[in-house]
C-alpha cells in the first residue's frame, strides 16, 4: 500500500507555535506529530511513504530522509495551500496503484488504519459529539452512501476522519473544481469513488485532528500514556522517579526532584534541584527546570528554560522561551467555564477548565510576572519584570 501523508499547511490556527515550526513537525512526546501518522502508516502495511510538503519542508525532508522505519520515502512539493485534492494531485507523479491518504496533522490507531487498509475503497470514520464542524458520512450498513461538507443538519453523527483509500483510477480524477471556500477538496473525489464503488466505513478506535494548541497538549497526553518507564540518563539518587517516567541518555535529574509520570525527559534536558514535574509532561530536549520549579502537564520544547521558584500549568512553551524567577502560570477559571485561547482572531474555548498560555519561540518574561489563563505570548515577545499578563501580547 502506498500511503500519501499530507504535511503541506502551515497550521495557523496552531500558532503562534507554528511561526517558525511546520504544524505537522510539532513534537507529541519524543517525535514530531507526523511521525505517529507515519509509523501508524508502517505498522498497518505500508510499504512506501509519499509525503506532500510545502510550508516547513526542509525540516520534514531532514526529519524522514529517503527511508523511515525501513520504508522507502518519497516527496512531493504542493506549492499553494489550494485544498486536500491540490495536495493529493502534487504526489500523483508518485502513484500507481491503489493508494492511501493520510491527515499529516491527525492521530489514528495502528489496528484501525490497518483495517482501513485491508477493506478499500475505504474511508475513516469517527464518531463526535458536533459533527456540524466536519464532512459527515451516511451510510447503509458498513458501506458510505453520501458524504456533506459541515452540515447544519448532520443526518449522522460519522465525521469524515480524514483516512482514506482510494482506488488506482483516483488517480485521474484529482482534478475536482474549486469548492465554495476557493479548494479542491479531496471529499469531492471521495462522492465520486462512492458513486463507482462500494466505499466501506471503517471506524477509528482513536482519532484526534490535531489543529489547535490545547489540541497538541492533549495528543501529548494521550501518547504519554503509552510510554514505559526507562531511565538512561543521571538520575541523582536523592530525586524520585515515581510511575511511567523516561529519562533519556543525556537527561539530568539533580537532587530534590520528584517526577510523577507519565512524564519524559528529553535528551540533555536538566531538571532541579528540588523541582516537581507533574504527570503529562514532556521536558524536551536541552529545556531547564529549575530550581523549586513545578511543571505540571505541559509541553516544554527544545531549549526551554524555566528558571526557580516558578509554575507551569496546562501550557505549551515554544522553543527557546526563557521564564523568569518567579514566574507564574494561572491555569484555571473559577467560574467553572472552559477557558478561552484566541485562534484566528476569535476567542475559542478550549473545552477545558484548566488551561494555561501558549508561548511562541524565544519569548522572555521578567521576574514576577503573572500570566492568565488563555493567554499567548508571540514569539520573541518580552514581559516587564512584575507584570500581569491578561491578554495576547
Amino acid at each position: 500500500m502506498q500511503a500519501v501523508i499530507l504535511a503541506a499547511g502551515k497550521g495557523t490556527r496552531m500558532r503562534p507555535l507554528s511561526d517558525e515550526t511546520a504544524k505537522p513537525m510539532l513534537p507529541v512526546v519524543d517525535r514530531p506529530l507526523v511521525a505517529h501518522v507515519a509509523d501508524a502508516a508502517v505498522e498497518a502495511g505500508a510499504d512506501e511513504l509519499v509525503l506532500v510538503v510545502g510550508y516547513g519542508a526542509d525540516q520534514v525532508r531532514e526529519y524522514f530522509g529517503e527511508e523511515y522505519a525501513g520504508t522507502p520515502v518519497a516527496y512531493a512539493v504542493q506549492t499553494e495551500q489550494a485544498g486536500t485534492a491540490d495536495a493529493v494531485r502534487a504526489a500523483s507523479d508518485h502513484l500507481r496503484r491503489e493508494f492511501a491518504v493520510l491527515n499529516g496533522d491527525n492521530l489514528y490507531d495502528v489496528e484501525s488504519i490497518r483495517t482501513l487498509f485491508e477493506s478499500g475503497p475505504a474511508v475513516g470514520a469517527h464518531q463526535v459529539a458536533d459533527p456540524t464542524n466536519y464532512g459527515v458520512l451516511s451510510t447503509d450498513g458498513r458501506t458510505v452512501t453520501d458524504i456533506v461538507e459541515k452540515p447544519d443538519d448532520p443526518p449522522t453523527d460519522l465525521a469524515n476522519a480524514g483516512a482514506y483509500v482510494f482506488p488506482e483510477v483516483a488517480i485521474s480524477w484529482l482534478d475536482v473544481p474549486e469548492s465554495e471556500r476557493g479548494e479542491h477538496e479531496l471529499t469531492d473525489v471521495l462522492s465520486r469513488v462512492i458513486e463507482a464503488y462500494d466505499v466501506t466505513a471503517v471506524e477509528l478506535d482513536e482519532w484526534l485532528d490535531v489543529g489547535r494548541p490545547w489540541e497538541l497538549l492533549e495528543a501529548n497526553e494521550r501518547r504519554l500514556g503509552d510510554i514505559e518507564r526507562r531511565v538512561d540518563g543521571d538520575v541523582n539518587d536523592d530525586a524520585t522517579l515515581d510511575g511511567s517516567v523516561v529519562v533519556e541518555a543525556g537527561a539530568i535529574v539533580k537532587p530534590g526532584v520528584v517526577v510523577e509520570g507519565p512524564a519524559i525527559l528529553r535528551q540533555g534536558a536538566t531538571v532541579g534541584p528540588n523541582a516537581y514535574v507533574r504527570g503529562g509532561t514532556v521536558v524536551g530536549p536541552d529545556a531547564t527546570v529549575g530550581h523549586a520549579v513545578e511543571v505540571k502537564n505541559s509541553v516544554l520544547r527544545r531549549g526551554a528554560t524555566i528558571g526557580h521558584l516558578a509554575y507551569v500549568g496546562d501550557s505549551v512553551l515554544g522553543r527557546d522561551v526563557n521564564f523568569g524567577a518567579g514566574t507564574n502560570v494561572a491555569n484555571l477559571r473559577h467560574d467553572e467555564r472552559d477557558v478561552k485561547l484566541t485562534v484566528k482572531g476569535e476567542r475559542i474555548s478550549t473545552g477545558r477548565r484548566k488551561f494555561g498560555v501558549v508561548v511562541g519561540d524565544d519569548a522572555k518574561t521578567g521576574i514576577d510576572t503573572n500570566l492568565q489563563p488563555g493567554v499567548r505570548l508571540s514569539p520573541g515577545t518580552t514581559t516587564l519584570p512584575g507584570a500581569d499578563v491578561d491578554r495576547d501580547a
